[in-house]
């Protein structure tokens, strides 16, 4: 049967769409931003055109993302994983956002919860271990709940808490930073965790290590990834 595709509804061309939710989800610009950026390129629209679209197509897009890219994360060597917390303010209370991310700097998985206990290092691990498998090593800083719940997941001889060994993940939590506070911050728990999902798979598929490789082959893998892009959703 074939695929009905997302956009059957919709006047505007599938092009624009995913160009409008690229634009927001990936820059640190507002929903003001995009629409001035699409008004000089002669695409008129409204700001809350722009928020609609985000919120119906940014999640399916994620998710086809994810799927794509799980399948290799498991394909290759699951080796090292770092493990951090953000905090975040939401309505000016303090929520923690749990992330996770591969040796390579690629975003896991994000969980918010409202404590930082037990409770809530065990749903992140279990949600993050279900959908990615075992790791031979985990790298966190010294929150007592993680070493914890490794002692009852029986994998506390894989924790590893050396000094400045947590790097990869507190650098990956810049671009989430620079998106918060162009948001202006969140309203609500399901928000976070829904902007995080979709962030972090947006992100995944775009960062190329610019500094690790040569020019051309940046160039190249860019280019292919605006073309993976443009397939989004397509029927």
């Amino acid at each position: 049967m074939t695929q009905r595709s997302p956009f059957r509804y919709f006047k505007t061309s599938p092009e624009i769409i995913r160009l409008a939710v690229m634009l927001y989800v990936r820059f640190p610009l507002s929903l003001r931003n995009v629409e001035d950026l699409l008004h000089e390129r002669g695409i008129d629209i409204s700001h809350e055109t722009v928020r609609f679209w985000w919120n119906r197509f940014g999640p399916l897009f994620a998710a086809e993302i994810r799927r794509q890219r799980v399948s290799r994360l498991r394909a290759g060597p699951q080796w090292r994983w770092h493990l951090d917390e953000v905090f975040v303010k939401i309505n000016g209370r303090t929520h923690y956002l749990w992330r996770a991310v591969d040796h390579e700097g690629e975003v896991l998985e994000s969980v918010v919860t409202k404590t930082r206990d037990c409770k809530a290092a065990l749903k992140f691990l279990r949600k993050l271990m279900r959908r990615h498998g075992p790791a031979d090593q985990l790298v966190t800083d010294r929150l007592r709940s993680y070493g914890a719940v490794l002692r009852d997941l029986g994998a506390s001889a894989k924790q590893g808490c050396a000094r400045h060994a947590n790097n990869r993940v507190e650098n990956s939590h810049l671009p989430f930073r620079r998106r918060e506070r162009a948001k202006l911050r969140f309203r609500r728990m399901k928000t976070l965790q829904l902007f995080a999902a979709v962030h972090a798979s947006v992100s995944n598929h775009f960062n190329q290590d610019r500094s690790l490789s040569r020019r051309q082959h940046f160039k190249d893998n860019r280019t292919a990834a605006l073309t993976e892009w443009r397939q989004l959703g397509a029927a």
